[in-house]
């Protein structure tokens, strides 16, 4: 966490003691204006107090300040891509597992009440999930290149094939189901299920990240190894662009309520959720969280936002659209 301000306390042979509530973080730099701590584990979540004092041992009192800190909703998953919620407002998180391993459970649902639900389909490697215009939830596997269709008694039917390493999914205005192939295409699965190529980027390391604006456009990362990687977009006349190409390892993306996009950034020491105003003619990116390297970010229907890196969610319980 960046604090920034003006004639910030330091104690005299050492950084500030600072409190998230009762918990002490940890500081790693400080100064007269910026000061930056680790968030500790053991915070509660939720709108916490933080108390900055001049002197470690508290015995100067600094200023007091509120910050919206996230709620883990999850532990122990293996996320690949963003989780999603259904239209019953239930999220949906993966167990992904190693590249070419099955697990028992790859799938969970996380109901309104906390709980977790495991949904032991016969997929391996799941890892885009997206809601279809029929209610149901579809899931990429990068085990086999297949999109399977999770029908209402959560059993896994195939619904298109010969996607190669099928990662991102997306489902555009005209009800067709796009779908990411890291390798370095973006399928269309047309009506009859017959799979096309609406376009082509660089290949990615990770997985492609796919999201369809308000506008009927669709937007991507994939993230490589380069020092900088791009936001594109894409025209359903298959016009490819670049939005931004000032990211150093983009994840997952998401549109709120308002239509702004959000996207993860995976770089250590800028990592966060940024948000961009794709309207704008050069949209600059605006950093709305700070976290730990992330992977994926879904918006709760019911407000607020779920954020996911490897291998933990969590729920930032704030106005999507503020």
């Amino acid at each position: 966490m960046l604090l920034e301000g003006a004639d910030l306390p330091l104690g005299a042979d050492a950084p500030p003691r600072v409190l998230v509530g009762s918990h002490e973080a940890r500081v790693v730099a400080s100064s007269r204006h910026s000061l930056r701590f680790i968030v500790p584990p053991a915070a509660e979540g939720g709108r916490m107090k933080i108390s900055i004092d001049a002197l470690p041992d508290g015995a100067s009192d600094g200023p007091t300040i509120e910050l919206d800190v996230a709620r883990p909703l999850a532990t122990s998953v293996h996320h690949v891509d963003s989780p999603a919620f259904d239209s019953f407002g239930r999220l949906y998180i993966t167990h992904s597992g190693s590249r070419t391993t099955k697990v028992p459970v790859p799938l969970y649902r996380l109901t309104d009440d906390g709980a977790r639900e495991p949904i032991a389909v016969e997929v391996g490697n799941p890892t885009s999930l997206a809601l279809g215009p029929d209610g149901a939830m579809y899931i990429s596997s990068r085990f086999d290149g297949n999109v399977y269709r999770l029908t209402h008694d959560d059993h896994a039917e195939i619904f298109a094939t010969e996607l190669g390493e099928a990662t991102g999914l997306a489902f555009g205005p005209d009800g067709l189901l796009y779908v990411g192939d890291r390798s370095g295409s973006i399928f269309r699965v047309m009506k009859d299920r017959h799979v096309e190529t609406f376009a082509t980027l660089p290949s990615s390391v990770a997985a492609y990240h796919l999201a369809f604006g308000p506008d009927g456009v669709l937007y991507v990362t994939v993230p490589t190894l380069a020092s900088h990687d791009a936001l594109y977009r894409i025209t359903p006349e298959r016009l490819v662009d670049v939005v931004w190409d000032g990211f150093g390892r983009p994840q997952g993306l998401a549109f709120d309520a308002r239509g702004r996009l959000h996207v993860v950034e995976a770089l250590a020491g800028a990592a966060g959720l940024y948000r961009l105003d794709v309207t704008q003619p050069k949209p600059v990116p605006e950093l709305v969280v700070t976290a730990p390297a992330l992977i994926g970010v879904a918006f709760d229907p019911a407000g607020g936002i779920v954020l996911a890196s490897n291998d933990t969610v969590w729920k930032l319980d704030v106005e999507a659209d503020a």
